[in-house]
């Protein structure tokens, strides 16, 4: 499976676009995180109500996504920025690639950046399925899911170590198409999940 068969959006991506993208996922991930700590939105937003707040498709799509990517969020020391970064790639897939899959969503870090990353990206995913079971998402749709990330991982850690890595992905900025980040790739499955369960959500 190849990368370029995910997709980022329908924007063209900024010269300096994963550093914007993840600008903006921790802002709005911090933002979204302190209005459910004020009680603005009902959490999570897989179980909000016609009645509530933010409980349109789209805003649940999002706000679910958002759900997920606040493990990457709380790693310690910013650790999480170094998925924008190219250099890191090699190491950052090769810690998820060896990390053994789990099913936490309460999870602890144990002092690896590399492991930390893995583990956070996993029990993103798990959320995923928590709210799935929680909106009645069609459960074939989310079988298989980390088995599934592990292959598009496994398909960006060969192009991440082919020969002239660090040209392509100033190629294909400079043509305004999105490089195989870890973080391209978490947030557009994320994202791709997230759209499940709230179209499930819809139907209840």
């Amino acid at each position: 499976m190849s990368w370029r068969s995910w997709s980022f959006g329908k924007a063209p991506p900024a010269p300096d676009a994963p550093h914007a993208l993840l600008a903006d996922i921790e802002k709005r991930g911090k933002q979204y995180l302190d209005e459910v700590d004020n009680g603005k939105w009902v959490y999570p937003a897989c179980k909000r109500t016609a009645s509530d707040a933010g409980a349109d498709k789209d805003q649940v799509c999002n706000h679910t996504r958002l759900e997920a990517v606040r493990y990457l969020l709380t790693l310690p020391r910013g650790e999480f920025r170094l998925l924008a970064e190219p250099s890191s790639q090699p190491a950052i897939l090769e810690g998820y690639l060896r990390q053994l899959p789990h099913d936490e969503t309460v999870i602890e870090f144990t002092g690896n950046t590399m492991s930390d990353l893995a583990i956070s990206v996993i029990a993103g995913f798990n959320w995923l399925n928590h709210c799935a079971g929680l909106a009645g998402a069609d459960r074939r749709t989310f079988s298989g899911t980390l088995n599934h990330f592990r292959r598009v991982a496994m398909s960006a850690q060969k192009w991440w170590d082919m020969k002239g890595a660090g040209e392509r992905y100033a190629q294909l900025l400079q043509a305004q198409q999105e490089p195989p980040l870890l973080l391209n790739l978490v947030w557009a499955d994320y994202g791709r999940l997230a759209n499940e369960i709230a179209a499930a959500r819809r139907t209840l």
